[in-house]
């Protein structure tokens, strides 16, 4: 199991150039994929189809006065995505900082109840979590949202760092990378806004937003209030890491034959379920 540790903090930025070096040697099937597949399934079939015949197929939902529709990933008995319905390229995206801009993680944490759903039984809320990658630590350019389970070590390393979370950033190292990691009260994400969270902490943010990787986890905090830890990492070219924060989360759901037993017991998250 990794540890969790309060860490120090990292190096400062890196130039542009090292960082599009690790982009660029991120591996082959990077380079052999289609950027725009997301793109392509929403706008052309899922949102015509929803206006036109009213089904999203082949996405499980689309709401496009909100901004985003749902799609089952191909990996994983449990993971779906949230996908802007609007040309939103990714975390980089200035569109996302903008007053009008969709509630994308207030959306994504609504869906939960479809990958708990697909697992057959609910689960307490510090099970789930939402993960957007880094401009450089993902393969498609259309902004969407990874939700499925928590690794388990992970789950382990967050139990026992909620008392040093805070409302400011604290540092923690989970799976040998050094994030940041904040708090968010509430029982769900409306209108917490993560992104415009991850914007107020930098210096420069129009420049650094692809840069960096938000995983937002469910948790209860102690003293029994719900609410959330947000995650942040940045790329650090030396070390390998492109802040991809999906690699916080099991696509095998591991922790769902842990714990089916004990949703009730610890609060699950529990929502009405939408139609697929």
């Amino acid at each position: 199991m990794k540890r969790v540790l309060l860490g120090a903090a990292v190096p400062a930025m890196l130039a542009a150039g090292i960082l599009l070096t690790v982009a660029r040697a991120s591996g082959p099937a990077r380079l052999n994929n289609d950027p725009n597949v997301l793109w392509s399934i929403v706008h052309d079939r899922c949102v015509p189809n929803q206006a036109g015949e009213n089904t999203p197929a082949p996405c499980a939902a689309v709401d496009t006065d909100r901004g985003y529709a749902v799609l089952k990933d191909r990996r994983g008995l449990a993971q779906y995505l949230v996908i802007a319905t609007d040309r939103v390229t990714g975390i980089e995206d200035p569109s996302i900082l903008s007053p009008a801009a969709p509630d994308y993680f207030g959306a994504a944490w609504h869906q939960v109840d479809r990958s708990l759903a697909r697992l057959g039984h609910t689960m307490p809320r510090e099970t789930m979590a939402l993960a957007i990658n880094s401009q450089y630590g993902r393969s498609q350019n259309q902004l969407h949202i990874h939700i499925d389970c928590l690794a388990p070590n992970i789950r382990v390393a967050l139990h026992w760092a909620r008392p040093q979370i805070g409302h400011g950033w604290t540092r923690l190292v989970l799976n040998d990378h050094t994030y940041r990691a904040t708090r968010i009260d509430g029982n769900s994400l409306d209108g917490a806004y993560p992104f415009r969270r991850l914007a107020a902490s930098l210096a420069d943010p129009a420049r650094e937003m692809g840069e960096h990787t938000l995983v937002v986890v469910g948790t209860v905090w102690p003293g029994g209030r719900p609410g959330f830890i947000l995650l942040d990492d940045m790329v650090k070219p030396l070390s390998g890491d492109r802040a991809e924060g999906e690699e916080l989360q099991d696509h095998a759901c591991r922790i769902g034959h842990f714990e089916p037993g004990r949703a009730i017991q610890e609060q699950p998250y529990q929502q009405a379920m939408l139609p697929d």
